[in-house]
């Protein structure tokens, strides 16, 4: 497979996804509508910010696959958070169970870390590159937690 092949599949993965998630979640997104701390980011930012975590995460992915460096513990670690990563917004938005939504993103922020670790063991700017993840995933358990205390 071309290279460029191998970037526009590891991208468009992530990206489909998230995409499907948030069209699929979007009649049951109530971010505007429940009390949020102070530090909450305006609702207008999610979609941005995830579209450029989800290209970044691809082009992770992306490296190791051109270079050949995935194997199945690499592929197990990167599908297994983006599940765990697309659940959490059903389990949030359309179930409304935000207590159950905290403790799922502390797994997503555990499977982040691993996947870190193990793509920085194969390449370390494939690793590096999932730090943003890691910094707003972390941001948005700290989000989940307060707009649940808030919300109960």
């Amino acid at each position: 497979m071309s290279n460029f092949k191998i970037y526009a599949k590891s991208i468009l993965i992530p990206v489909i996804v998230g995409g499907a998630v948030g069209l699929i979640t979007s009649n049951a997104i109530d971010y505007n509508n429940l009390v949020q701390p102070f530090f909450a980011p305006p609702s207008f930012l999610f979609p941005i910010v995830w579209t450029i975590l989800y290209v970044l995460m691809g082009i992770s992915y992306g490296i190791l696959a051109n270079k050949d460096l995935n194997d199945s513990e690499i592929n197990s670690i990167y599908y297994l958070q983006l599940t765990v990563n697309a659940l959490w917004s059903f389990i949030f938005f359309v179930f409304k169970w935000r207590l159950f939504a905290f403790v799922w993103i502390l797994i997503l922020d555990v499977l982040v870390i691993d996947m870190i670790i193990k793509f920085y063991n194969k390449n370390k700017i494939a690793g590096l590159l999932q730090i943003p993840y890691l910094i707003w995933i972390s941001f948005a358990t700290i989000l989940n937690l307060a707009v649940y205390l808030l919300n109960k």
